[in-house]
């Protein structure tokens, strides 16, 4: 099999692995770590920093009283170390907008989202995930794969289900790169799958 080098998609640079990859989330055996597990929050842009305030009074009884005091001091998001916008955090790794269902990890907003309490469902980097998205100064984007020990039984799930991660992110893909963009992602997927390069 021939090696497949990063392809572009209009203005956006695309990992191999967003074909290669199969992968399914599968709460049931995560529980949901990856809003809790890591040193920062997750990226946002100033627009969802808004989104994420003015959803507050659909989710705050769900959030942890430590959250409360957390988003109280020092707001929604903040800017890590890099100098990046990320979601506020408790104790060093849980995002703010977590709450919990038994031992499941759930967000706070999608699940407000959901029961049509707030229109913002959350933020795309979290939709995304476990792809990682970097801005280009020339205005271009690139997106991977992020590889991380705690997505071990997605990664078996969707070898299971033999579901491609750009399939098993068709909505969040979608929602940032638009309907056109998607299309033409799955056209250039299918034409790699007849040349036998995924």
């Amino acid at each position: 099999m021939n090696e497949l080098h990063i392809l572009q998609i209009g203005n956006v640079l695309v990992s191999p692995d967003v074909f290669t990859v199969r992968f399914c989330c599968d709460l049931a055996a995560c529980h949901g770590a990856c809003c809790i597990e890591g040193d920062a929050g997750a990226p946002v842009t100033l627009d969802e920093i808004g989104h994420l305030e003015e959803s507050l009074d659909a989710v705050w009884g769900d959030l942890s009283a430590s959250a409360q005091a957390v988003i109280d001091r020092q707001g929604v998001a903040y800017a890590d170390r890099d100098g990046d916008l990320v979601t506020s955090i408790v104790g060093g790794k849980d995002c703010v907008f977590t709450c919990y269902e038994g031992d499941t990890c759930l967000c706070a907003l999608e699940r407000a989202h959901r029961a049509g309490h707030c229109p913002f469902v959350k933020p795309i980097s979290c939709a995304l995930y476990p792809i990682r998205e970097k801005q280009f100064p020339d205005g271009s984007v690139g997106i991977n794969y992020h590889r991380w020990r705690i997505c071990q039984s997605a990664l078996a799930k969707g070898r299971e289900l033999d579901l491609p991660l750009y399939r098993f992110l068709e909505g969040p893909l979608t929602r940032r790169f638009g309907a056109e963009w998607y299309a033409e992602l799955c056209t250039v997927a299918d034409e790699l799958r007849a040349q036998h390069l995924i």
